[in-house]
């Protein structure tokens, strides 16, 4: 294999060819090739002016070797877990060319061969027929135009059924599989025969335009927006997707309904979870507090003298707040004591012997929040008890939390599914304290719950003001709430400052500038750790500036000699390499937005383990699609975490993206140290553009419109 693309199929292979002596080039597109298999292919003979002589296929197919130094190698290439170089010869020199047929007929014969035993032998035996089944649907997917990638992807939601399903209703695939959208899905259709004009075709097109809103964070569309996206996206007359959306509404399957005055569509599921959540919200503020009074007058000395610390004005507003609110927002910029608040007021009601559950929407955030509290905190999937199989909680109205108080952290990274599955857990008679920065991002899932909790004015509220003395010394919180105001930062590089600026308008000059200031200058001036203690941050994934490149940039420059290396999925991983899990795996406790460092690649067994934290995590090969490179990641990855140091590409070719809320968040991510590098304008424009709360949502109305929240 000289190369092959997971996500294409293209490759390039040394084939060796009967009656020729010599090995031949051939290029053309494979589901699955692996060094040892046998090819078929159709085509004819080119001549490229670079590489000399090949074959071009039309079409390529492969079948299993049927020589032992084919089987040996095909067994060696890491393609079925728990065979490499080692057991690929002792399996062949036990069974000859039938070790095919042993694997799938007389599994238990394995144990013959000296050092296999039941365990290896049962990984053999599974793997190879996962491996099985995975090709003969990368042969029909790839026969209809779908990648590899992809296929393995259909695999692991669909099983043995996925050829069924998707010959079926292949706009299924845009609903269920990750990384597959509708045009992948619609090209599928059209080469299974469903034609262009088919009302299955359309109905699906209006789902996939409201999920694509989704992923902006909406979670509806006015009929306005919706029919003409639908219609461009189609290619169809906006009559007919209009008679396509009435069958929907009539159906239940899309749901009518009013948003800041506009008529407006939205998916099922949202809008009950919206309704869903501004109902808790008022069961919840009902009834007694789950604390007998507590003067503020005489808690506010007491807890500042317990804690040595003083409070500012407006903390001391929220303690008396909290104390005679079932349910409280607080919220504020960096600097301004959300911590300690929080703190002073768990000292306060923990004498009142009550029982308090602590939870972040991530691993870092839950982790920050306990060190703060001195208590245990836990990322609200924990606290939910999630289960595994099934990614469905545990707890919620017929099994609720056993607490008196929940606190939860970085509220403004929480979705509107997700507050309304924590909001169902709470017990009727508990208190809720929800806290959260909002003018940062909001959720990378649709909505945007802590901005409609504040716009509503229908839920008791504070938002702390003073930045503290010693914050204030922080030219990074000085920097964030410039920002937040609408202001450039100061952007002179005093010294002694703990914000920067390299000037770097060309963004190639400016990814040679990030790639020297992690690998170089900060580790040269701070002494700080780069593969640790440094992260990259951007606002996009592609471009010369995006996280792709820069991943591959600063993995030469960081960990230019790491090997053994795994290459799958379109990425390169090797010992010493930083990832990101990019989504919740419950079985693993590894959630979407976690950090490690790859601690091991072994190609005999195809797996490769990961560092989160001290804990090792195993992946096999076939799974590294739950990972990616992260030297560099969004600055949406980013949210509920804190680095010691980041560092900030922006460029005008970042235009689309550039917002304050962008800005602002990633600056609040660094602890120690904030390096901006790019476009002195590009980092204006960031400071000037605000969209916050132009997501689509009925959160906000819901809440003020219900009466009971008024008087308080």
């Amino acid at each position: 294999m000289t190369f092959h693309s997971e996500e294409t199929g293209f490759a390039v292979l040394r084939v060796r060819v009967r009656g020729r002596r010599e090995a031949v080039t051939v290029v053309g597109h494979a589901a699955a090739v692996s060094a040892g298999e046998e090819i078929r292919a159709s085509g004819s003979w080119g001549n490229d002016p670079k590489h000399g002589p090949q074959f071009r296929a039309g079409t390529l197919t492969t079948v299993a070797p049927t020589s032992a130094e084919g089987i040996e190698r095909f067994l060696a290439s890491g393609l079925v877990r728990g065979v490499g170089p080692h057991f690929a010869r002792r399996l062949v020199e036990a069974f000859g060319t039938g070790v095919f047929e042993v694997i799938e007929s007389a599994p238990g014969r394995l144990l013959e061969v000296p050092g296999v035993g039941p365990l290896r032998a049962e990984r053999i035996v599974a793997s190879w027929a996962e491996q099985r089944a995975v090709r003969e649907i990368m042969l029909f997917l790839h026969a209809h135009g779908v990648g590899t990638s992809r296929a393995v992807r259909i695999y692991r939601t669909y099983g043995a059924d996925a050829i069924a399903v998707v010959s079926e209703d292949p706009y299924r695939l845009a609903r269920d599989v990750r990384g597959i959208g509708f045009v992948t899905a619609d090209a599928l259709a059209r080469r299974l025969g469903i034609p262009e004009d088919a009302m299955v075709r359309v109905r699906a097109g209006l789902s996939h335009v409201l999920s694509t809103a989704l992923d902006e964070g909406h979670c509806g569309l006015p009929r306005e927006t919706l029919i003409p996206r639908a219609a461009e996206l189609l290619g169809r007359p906006e009559t007919q997707v209009a008679e396509a959306l009435e069958l929907e509404l009539a159906e239940r399957r899309l749901v009518p309904e009013e948003s800041g005055g506009r008529p407006c569509v939205f998916l099922p599921a949202l809008h009950a979870a919206e309704r869903a959540v501004a109902e808790r919200l008022v069961r919840l503020a009902e009834g007694a507090l789950p604390w007998k009074r507590i003067d503020p007058e005489h808690a506010i000395p007491w807890v500042e003298a317990r804690a040595s610390i003083t409070l500012s004005a407006s903390q001391r507003s929220a303690v008396a707040t909290f104390l005679r609110s079932k349910v409280l927002v607080l919220t504020g910029g960096p600097g301004v004591g959300k911590t300690t608040l929080v703190d002073a007021l768990l000292r306060i009601v923990l004498d009142a012997s009550l029982r308090i559950a602590l939870a972040a929407p991530t691993g870092r955030a839950a982790k920050r929040l306990s060190e703060s509290t001195r208590s245990e905190a836990k990322t609200i999937h924990r606290l939910l008890e999630v289960d595994p199989s099934t990614g469905r909680f545990r707890r919620g109205r017929d099994n609720p939390l056993d607490a008196d108080l929940v606190v939860v952290d970085e509220v403004s990274m929480v979705d509107v599914l997700l507050a309304r599955a924590l909001l169902e857990a709470v017990p009727n008679g508990a208190a809720l304290l929800l806290v959260g920065d909002s003018d940062q991002l909001p959720s990378v899932g649709p909505g945007q719950v802590l901005r409609d909790l504040l716009s509503s004015d229908a839920v008791p509220s504070v938002r702390l003001t003073e930045v503290f003395r010693q914050a204030a010394q922080s030219r990074i919180v000085v920097g964030a709430h410039r920002v937040r105001e609408g202001h450039l930062p100061d952007l002179t590089n005093p010294a002694g400052t703990d914000l920067f600026f390299f000037d770097a308008r060309e963004p190639e000059e400016a990814a040679r500038r990030v790639v020297e200031v992690v690998s170089e200058r900060i580790p040269r001036r701070f002494g700080l750790d780069p593969r640790r203690d440094v992260q990259v941050l951007v606002p996009v994934h592609r471009g010369p500036l995006g996280a792709r490149a820069l991943n591959e940039a600063l993995g030469k420059a960081l960990n230019p000699d790491g090997a053994p290396r795994v290459s799958r999925f379109g990425m390169e991983l090797a010992p010493g390499d930083r990832v990101m899990q990019v989504e919740n795996d419950y079985d693993r406790e590894v959630y979407n937005g976690d950090l490690g460092l790859v601690s091991c690649v072994d190609p005999g067994e195809g797996e490769l383990r990961v560092a989160f934290d001290g804990r090792e995590v195993t992946y096999g090969f076939d799974e590294l699609d739950l990972l990616q490179l992260a030297w560099a990641t969004t600055i949406h990855k980013s949210q509920g975490s804190e680095y010691p140091a980041v560092v900030i590409p922006l460029a005008m070719t970042h235009y689309a993206m550039l917002e304050r809320n962008l800005l602002y968040t990633a600056m609040t991510r660094g602890r120690k140290l904030v390096v901006l590098v790019g476009d002195r304008r590009a980092i204006a424009v960031a400071a000037r553009r605000s969209s916050a709360g132009s997501r689509v949502t009925r959160l906000a109305e819901l809440l003020a419109q219900n009466s009971r929240f008024g008087s308080m």
